[in-house]
Order: C-alpha cells, then sequence, then structure tokens
C-alpha cells in the first residue's frame, strides 16, 4: 500500500502546483464550488459547523443557521483551493492576495506576541507578513502549529511556512526557544482559539458558554515582558482578496490573572468574529471537552 499513497502524495502536490498557477479569480470560484459540495455531502463537520452556530447564535431562526453555515462552506472551500497560492505561490502571488494593515511599528523589535483567530485568511495572513519582512528586512515570523498524522504532509506544510526565513516551532515543547524568539523582536504567531483539552486550559465564556481555552497568551506574555496584539485576516468588502489587521496591543495586558486574560481574549474573539460570523473556522469542535458533569454539546442523537 504504500506505493498507493505516495501516488496519492504526489497527486495532491500537483494539484497544489496547478491551483498555485491559475488565475486568482478562477481559484476563488472553484473553492467556492468545491465549498458548496461540501456542504451537501454528508459529515459529521456539517453537524459540528451547525450545532456551532446554534450554540453561539440561538437569535437565529433555522434557516438563518443554513444559510451562515452554506456561506461557512463556501469561504472554507476558498480558503483550502487559496492555500495552493499561499504555500506554493510567488511572493508576488501572496502580497497582491493579502494586504496588510498594522496599528503597530512593524520594526520596532518589542517583544510581542500576535494573536491570530481561526479564520479562514489565517494562513495568508502569516505567510504576507513573512513576505513583507523578507522585502523589508523586519523581524522574521516564528509561528506555534500542531503536529498533522500525515507525516509527508506535515513536514511538507512546515517547509512551505518556513520559505520566507520564518521558523515553525511544535506547540507540544520547545518552550525555551519560543521565549527566545519574543525576546528578539521576532513576530510570533499564536492560534490559541481551539480546545486542547485540559492541559494549562481553564472553562471561561465563548459565546456565553464556558469554554475550555488555553491560558498561553497571559503566561507567556508575562514571562517574556510581551505586549499582545490581535492579528485578525479577513476577506475585503469585495471579497478579491484579504486584509491582515494587526491592532495596538491590548490595554493592560497581561495582568496578573491568567484566568481575566484568558476571559478578555475570548470577548475580544467574539467582537471579531460577529463582523464577519461566515469566516470563522466553524468546523472546530470548539466545545469538545466539557466542564465536570455536563453532557456533550456534539452528540447527533
Amino acid at each position: 500500500m504504500h506505493w498507493l499513497q505516495t501516488t496519492l502524495h504526489f497527486l495532491v502536490l500537483g494539484l497544489l502546483r496547478f491551483f498555485s498557477v491559475m488565475p486568482y479569480a478562477l481559484t476563488v470560484h472553484t473553492g467556492y464550488a468545491l465549498g458548496s459540495l461540501a456542504a451537501r455531502l454528508p459529515s459529521e463537520r456539517k453537524h459540528v459547523v451547525k450545532t456551532n452556530l446554534r450554540l453561539c447564535f440561538p437569535q437565529l431562526s433555522p434557516a438563518q443557521i443554513d444559510a451562515l453555515a452554506l456561506a461557512h462552506w463556501r469561504l472554507l472551500g476558498r480558503s483550502v483551493i487559496e492555500r495552493s497560492r499561499i504555500w506554493m505561490g510567488s511572493p508576488k502571488q501572496i502580497s497582491a492576495m493579502v494586504d496588510i494593515k498594522a496599528a503597530i511599528e512593524l520594526g520596532d523589535r518589542k517583544p510581542r506576541l500576535l494573536i491570530t483567530p481561526h479564520f479562514v485568511g489565517i494562513e495568508g495572513g502569516i505567510l504576507a507578513l513573512s513576505v513583507l519582512a523578507l522585502d523589508h528586512d523586519l523581524p522574521k515570523g516564528t509561528g506555534l502549529f500542531q503536529n498533522m498524522k500525515n507525516p509527508f504532509f506535515n513536514q511538507k506544510i512546515i517547509q512551505w511556512r518556513e520559505r520566507f526565513g520564518g521558523r515553525s516551532i511544535a506547540r507540544q515543547n520547545r518552550l525555551r526557544d519560543l521565549l527566545r524568539e519574543i525576546r528578539a523582536g521576532n513576530f510570533v504567531f499564536i492560534a490559541p482559539d481551539i480546545d486542547l483539552g485540559p492541559k494549562d486550559s481553564v472553562f471561561v465564556p465563548f459565546f456565553g458558554i464556558p469554554t475550555s481555552t488555553v491560558t498561553s497568551v497571559s503566561r507567556l506574555a508575562k514571562m517574556a515582558g510581551a505586549e499582545v496584539c490581535l492579528m485578525i485576516t479577513a476577506l475585503k468588502p469585495d471579497e478579491s482578496g484579504y486584509i491582515c489587521s494587526i491592532s495596538k496591543p491590548i490595554d493592560g495586558f497581561p495582568s496578573d490573572d491568567p484566568v481575566a486574560d484568558t476571559a478578555r481574549l475570548n470577548r475580544l474573539y467574539e467582537q471579531e468574529i460577529i463582523k464577519n460570523p461566515a469566516e470563522y473556522y466553524w468546523i472546530h469542535k470548539r466545545f469538545k471537552h466539557r466542564p465536570p458533569g455536563e453532557p456533550g454539546l456534539y452528540s447527533s442523537k
């Protein structure tokens, strides 16, 4: 079966290369079509998306939930196809796709964490900032990553993300390396808005629901003496590309209370999600773990 797996790997690589050189508008519409198809096929993730939307937007009618879910799947399909351009395209292609708008001085080398919630444009924003850093001799970017089950593509994605001088650090280890990057003034990206289980997590509200959330942002910022900024990559109004917006440092963050800090971050994510709800990664089981004694929220029965 090894030959079949190898063949599939190279078939996927070929498709990525093909889409990376397609006209951008055609890439976008191909992604929309694939996302629309995925929204109509039976899958567990369809249930996850609608469950998340019902929990977070209880005021919406079933028809509105269905429409929002379809819009999300279309944008998700688009983002999947766009990754061919992000991972394998030229710096010029990426810069044309994503604009950077920063409320901070990007070259000042202050210890700083850039918090990147899981919107569909997240990958494009990170690579676009890496291209900008390469072109303008700015600090390099470092991102935490979660290892994939497929070792071949795990390594490939690391290579693609690092091709403009950035660095990837496994989420599971190397705290010392991460602190060194922060203190050196390099861009450090963290996407903490996923349920990673009970370790180093607390239950704090997210859309009014107790949600297992890592406290790592508060703790890292405290240890490194770092500022914390939100970095949101959202669709342009005409959907022709993305704008990656980096906020001013969050006032009074971190505090001496990592639980309060973590709850505060969730509120900030909510404010951004409400602006563009279809663009958030609703396919994640954001409420997978529950407080002791509470039932699971993703049962299809």
